[in-house]
């Protein structure tokens, strides 16, 4: 680990492409997301402890939990990190100095290629993937716990709402298109282990995800996301997403043609990383609840 959790908290960004992003999907899920950034504002936040002794308790016993090995906090906060970096082409510093400001999509088509829709699916699989194996490693529950993650599903609120909502909307529907639960099913029901072990996200992953060889973990990936479909296929219809829903959101501060649409998604891919960013505010979350509990 080269940075201690706290600087990770500490070193979250306030606004950029990610935080434009995603506050346009305010409207999916209203009110549920704030951007909180800093160690001690979270630990204010969670605790709504005033007392600078015991939040220096607090924070200390925190950092201590985070840095025990045998913990799984360490693995979730890499895996959150591991599946965003998917060599972002667009430097996030071209963009910084743009929000604000609505960025013409036009000028970076030609440094975008978006994905085929077989990568693009097989993506969506591995991010519900590290959801589930994240959400595992840091109640301290097997791995494989399929159940216990969509039971936990059905109450998740906060930032771990947004993240999903975030799948949903730029991982789904802007590049797949609104049957996009049936897609990732056609795909993943086609797909071969070789088949998975060529895909760049699934090499990084690899590692992580449960069932031994890779006919086993094309097993896993393929239950996992069967025991989401339904509570995806739910969350859809209950706010009446569309593509056309969630793009007119994004206008605020982008320009593009609705007939670019999988450049969208290959433009939202690269620059911004909101698995990492609300990874990282979940893990805080949960590592405070519990120095606070235990002291």
């Amino acid at each position: 680990m080269s940075k201690a959790i706290y600087e990770i908290v500490d070193d979250l960004p306030t606004n950029n492409m990610t935080i434009s992003a995603l506050k346009s999907l305010d409207f999916v899920v209203p009110g549920q997301w704030e951007n909180l950034v800093g160690f001690e504002n979270t630990i204010r936040d969670v605790t709504g402890e005033e007392d600078e002794d015991l939040i220096q308790e607090i924070g200390d016993r925190a950092v201590y939990l985070f840095n025990d090995r045998s913990q799984g906090y360490q693995r979730a906060l890499w895996l959150y990190q591991t599946i965003d970096s998917t060599g972002t082409a667009l430097g996030t510093a071209a963009l910084a100095n743009k929000v604000g400001e609505a960025i013409p999509l036009l000028g970076f088509l030609s440094k975008i290629t978006p994905k085929a829709d077989k990568a693009q699916t097989i993506d969506l699989s591995l991010k519900v993937v590290v959801e589930l194996v994240a959400f595992c490693q840091i109640n301290g529950i097997p791995g494989d716990s399929i159940g216990d993650f969509v039971g936990a599903l059905a109450d998740y609120g906060g930032e771990s709402l947004m993240r999903m909502a975030a799948l949903i909307c730029f991982d789904g529907l802007i590049p797949l298109g609104p049957d996009f639960i049936m897609k990732v099913q056609s795909t993943l029901s086609g797909l071969t282990p070789s088949g998975l072990q060529q895909n760049q996200g699934f090499q990084k992953i690899n590692d992580a995800i449960p069932g031994g060889d890779a006919e086993g973990k094309l097993n896993f990936i393929g239950q996992s996301f069967e025991s989401v479909q339904g509570w995806m296929g739910n969350f859809i219809a209950d706010r009446g997403l569309t593509p056309q829903a969630v793009t007119n959101n994004l206008r605020g501060f982008l320009e593009f043609s609705d007939d670019k649409l999988d450049y969208l998604g290959a433009f939202l891919d690269m620059s911004t990383n909101y698995y990492e960013h609300t990874g990282v505010q979940t893990l805080a979350r949960r590592l405070i609840e519990r120095a606070a509990a235990e002291i």
